[in-house]
C-alpha cells in the first residue's frame, strides 16, 4: 500500500470533507453550516508548519468552516490521517495546533484518523508538567480498524467515506492474498453502482481504490475485464471509458515524444557534421525545443554559414 505524502486521501478530504465529518465526527458535523461551504487552506497550512516538520505526514489538511450558531466564530479544523506508528505524533499534533492558533487567533479543533494496523496504538493527548506549570492537550481519535466490528453498517452506508474505509481495511486484510484483493476490489466497485453513486463520485473513489488496492499485472487485467463487463451490463461505462481514453492519450503522448526524440537526433547529427561538436548551450536549446522549432532549424542547416545562424531568433 502506497504511503506517499500526496495521496488520494487528500483528494478525498478536499472533495468530500462534509462526508468525512459526517462519518467520523457526526456531532461536530451537525454544528457546521455546510450551506456556507468550507475553505481548503493548504497553502496557509504549509506556511504555518514549514519549519515544524517533526515527523512524516501521511495526509493532513487544514479547513475553515462556519458554525450553525450564526455567530462570527471561525473554526479551523486540522485533520490528520496517520498510516503507521509515530512516537512523535502527539507532539506534532500539539505543535500544529498552537501554530494554527497563533496564526489566526481563533479556536482550533484538531482531529486525528489513525489508519495503521496496531490496535493498541491510540495516541490522543500530549502533556507535560513541571514546577506547577502544566499542559494537557487532548484531541479526538478515530481508529479505522474499529470499523471491522461494524462492517455491516459500512455496507449499508451511502457515505462515500464508508467505501474509503472498506477499501483501506480490505487492503490491509489482503497483503498476501492477491486474488482475494481482486475480488474485494470488484465488490467495492459494484457496491458504488448499486448505491447509486454519482458518476464523478464513482470516478473519485475508484482513483482512491485503484491507488490503494494494487494487483499483479495478470489479476489487474482480470479486474479490468470484469469491471468492463459489469459496466456494459449496467450501461454505465464510467471507469472503463475513462481508462480507455487515458490509455489512448498516453499512446499519443508517447508517439509524440518518440517523434521529437528522432527529430532531435537527426538535427544534432546534421549540426555536428557541418559545424563540429555541438556546444552545450545549443544542445540545451535542442532539448527544450518543440517539433516545429526543430524542423525550422533543420531547414536552416542547409544554408547557414555558422551555427549561430541556425539558432538566431527572427
Amino acid at each position: 500500500m502506497s504511503t506517499d505524502y500526496d495521496s488520494p486521501w487528500k483528494d478525498m478530504l478536499d472533495n468530500y470533507f462534509p462526508a468525512f465529518m459526517e462519518l467520523f465526527f457526526p456531532d461536530a458535523s451537525a454544528e457546521i453550516d455546510w450551506s456556507r461551504g468550507y475553505d481548503i487552506l493548504d497553502t496557509e497550512f504549509q506556511q504555518i508548519v514549514r519549519d515544524a516538520d517533526v515527523g512524516r505526514r501521511y495526509a493532513d489538511k487544514l479547513m475553515k468552516v462556519y458554525l450553525q450558531s450564526g455567530s462570527a466564530l471561525f473554526v479551523f479544523i486540522h485533520t490528520e490521517v496517520q498510516a503507521q506508528y509515530d512516537a512523535e505524533f502527539t507532539q506534532r499534533m500539539f505543535t500544529y495546533h498552537y501554530r494554527i492558533f497563533d496564526r489566526y487567533q481563533e479556536p482550533v479543533v484538531s482531529l486525528a484518523v489513525l489508519a495503521d494496523e496496531n490496535q493498541q496504538w491510540r495516541p490522543s493527548a500530549y502533556s507535560y508538567a513541571r514546577w506547577g506549570c502544566s499542559l494537557d492537550f487532548q484531541f479526538p481519535v478515530i481508529k479505522l480498524t474499529d470499523y471491522r466490528q461494524n462492517w455491516s453498517a459500512l455496507e449499508l452506508s451511502d457515505n462515500p467515506f464508508a467505501t474509503v474505509v472498506m477499501a483501506h481495511l480490505k487492503t490491509q486484510d489482503t497483503h498476501e492474498a492477491s486474488d482475494d484483493r481482486r475480488s474485494w476490489k470488484m465488490q467495492l466497485m459494484r457496491r458504488m453502482y448499486e448505491h447509486g453513486f454519482a458518476r464523478q463520485t464513482i470516478l473519485d473513489i475508484f482513483k482512491f481504490i485503484d491507488w490503494l488496492m494494487t494487483l499483479p499485472e495478470e489479476l489487474e487485467q482480470a479486474f479490468e475485464d470484469e469491471l468492463e463487463a459489469y459496466e456494459k451490463e449496467k450501461d454505465m461505462p464510467y471507469v472503463t471509458h475513462l481508462e480507455r481514453r487515458g490509455k489512448q492519450e498516453g499512446m499519443q503522448e508517447g508517439m509524440q515524444v518518440g517523434e521529437k526524440k528522432g527529430e532531435f537526433k537527426v538535427l544534432q547529427r546534421q549540426l555536428e557534421n557541418r559545424f563540429g561538436k555541438l556546444p552545450a548551450q545549443y544542445r540545451k536549446r535542442l532539448e527544450a525545443a518543440d517539433s516545429e522549432t526543430l524542423l525550422r532549424w533543420s531547414e536552416r542547416v542547409l544554408t547557414a554559414q555558422s551555427i549561430e545562424e541556425v539558432f538566431e531568433e527572427n
